[in-house]
């Protein structure tokens, strides 16, 4: 049953904005459905957070796992049953992706975090999410190895998510490589695709409020707030400028302005379930909010913190740079300790 009044429904109905169900929960992706999602996401983390809040429903097709795959690894069955949870969201991202023309209407899993350095096994493994069903989406970080990946998995037709993406250098560096990977397709007569790049506004954020202590800064807390916002808005500008065929995708929510100040924009929102009911049940408005400019005093502010310059301008890194970026790092480390933590689980059935 709907929310006398859904912000997030109306900006569907209204704006070119999308959003997502930030999890392969079926219970959320279902309520998210109901008020206009289009997509949904998996990761490491996730799944075990998944596990760990909805275990009934995963207990037994786990024992089962275990049984018929009898010489299975803790890891093959990991990935058996991530596999698994993505094909039943698509299911029910079907329709959305029939309605779209394929515009819409997937769901995304994550290539192995520990493959970050290694495009052949980004590829390798990519080229086999692939076959899963046809509204698959693959997410690969954006670290030197996956940039080269992300080229070439466009040009074999997989649909990309670039994640680990925290700055308008990533940003703009997966766009030109979906770009040749595109162009490449053309000469051959092959279709398009509708690949992503996320921006995890939420770990910007993070990173910059320790890069303040670590730099022994005084910064406005409430300009530490919006830098997330301003990285992704500045990205949103350039690839409008260079029409690039890419849709951003922000992710990782910490407040209302990850969702608020991006209505309007034609990008999608990946919004984790707690949120999307926060959300709905808010008083802010639906108002287009995209365009409305950077506020130059918190700019400034910001614009005091090093690592802030290096996610805002589109030169402040190389692509050798992205795997020591902080965020980066930071977040590789989670997304492994998120696997050892699901895989965990897994073991707890075999052992």
């Amino acid at each position: 049953m709907q929310d006398k009044k859904s912000p997030l429904l109306e900006m569907t109905l209204k704006t070119k904005t999308e959003f997502w169900n930030d999890s392969c929960s079926i219970p959320d992706l279902k309520y998210a459905l109901g008020y206009g999602a289009v997509g949904a996401t998996t990761n490491p983390v996730i799944v075990g957070e998944v596990l760990k809040k909805d275990m009934d429903s995963y207990r037994d097709q786990i024992k089962e796992m275990v049984s018929s795959m009898k010489k299975a690894t803790e890891d093959e069955i990991g990935w058996a049953l991530n596999e698994s949870m993505a094909k039943d969201g698509a299911k029910l991202l079907e329709d959305a992706y029939e309605k779209s023309n394929g515009k819409n209407g997937y769901i995304s899993i994550q290539t192995n975090t520990k493959y970050f350095k290694n495009e052949e096994k980004i590829i390798e493994q990519a080229s086999h999410f692939n076959t899963l069903t046809k509204n698959i989406m693959v997410k690969m970080p954006v670290t030197e190895a996956g940039i080269i990946a992300i080229e070439e998995c466009t040009y074999r037709g997989i649909t990309v998510n670039a994640t680990v993406s925290f700055s308008v250098p990533q940003a703009i560096a997966v766009a030109e490589a979906i770009e040749r990977g595109l162009n490449r397709r053309e000469k051959e007569g092959k279709s398009m695709l509708y690949p992503v790049c996320t921006i995890m506004i939420g770990r910007v954020d993070d990173w910059l409020k320790n890069a303040v202590q670590e730099e022994k800064l005084v910064i406005d807390p409430d300009a530490l707030e919006f830098a997330g916002v301003y990285v992704f808005k500045n990205a949103y500008k350039i690839y409008k400028e260079k029409k690039y065929r890419t849709r951003l995708l922000a992710a990782a929510y910490r407040n209302h302005h990850h969702w608020s100040e991006f209505i309007g924009g034609d990008v999608s929102l990946t919004i984790p379930s707690k949120f999307i009911r926060m959300f709905n049940a808010s008083d802010i408005e639906c108002i287009e909010r995209m365009d409305n400019p950077m506020d130059e005093r918190k700019l400034s502010q910001l614009r005091k913190i090093k690592d802030f310059n290096r996610a805002f301008e589109s030169d402040g890194m190389t692509v050798p740079e992205f795997n020591t970026f902080g965020a980066t790092r930071r977040t590789l480390m989670q997304f492994l300790n998120g696997y050892d933590d699901m895989i965990g689980i897994i073991r707890g059935f075999m052992v």
